[in-house]
């Protein structure tokens, strides 16, 4: 960072420039490399787009929509109070979810429309089997990192 004071009709002002290396790095946050293939599901007019061109940019590619039949290294899930089932929709992305993928349920922060009880989220997570690993928080939306659990080793 670096200030600059200028004069304006004899008053100084200081304005603070931010280097764009200090900008969000919304991919970086989300686990999100480049060459990863990343689903997005539950798009909308309210969805974060510097996000979403943050993680295309980062992916070095467009992510994919519901109607892909890749292994997804990763899926965003827009998930806002009142769009259904949320163990049905985490069942059905579990399959073309590769080992270790991962899925974000990406859901409006509280006092925003559409809020999602994170409890919600951490009760839908076992019976699709995945587990709920960290959470964090992206401008207006929450993010919920889901994982499949590894598999105990067997033991001799």
């Amino acid at each position: 960072m670096f200030a600059c004071n200028y004069l304006l009709s004899g008053l100084e002002e200081d304005t603070t420039v931010v280097a764009a290396a200090d900008a969000q790095n919304y991919a970086q946050k989300l686990g999100i490399t480049h060459g990863m293939v990343v689903q997005e599901l539950g798009w909308d007019e309210d969805t974060n787009d510097d996000l979403r061109a943050d993680i295309e940019e980062t992916i070095g590619s467009e992510l994919l929509d519901e109607d892909s039949d890749e292994v997804m290294d990763s899926v965003l899930l827009w998930w806002r109070d009142g769009d259904g089932d949320l163990v049905d929709v985490l069942m059905e992305l579990v399959s073309p979810l590769a080992d270790d993928g991962f899925v974000w349920v990406l859901t409006p922060k509280t006092g925003n429309p559409g809020h999602v009880d994170p409890s919600e989220i951490a009760e839908s997570a076992p019976p699709a089997g995945l587990t709920q690993t960290s959470a964090i928080s992206l401008g207006d939306w929450a993010g919920s990192r889901l994982v499949q659990p590894k598999a105990p080793l067997k033991q001799r």
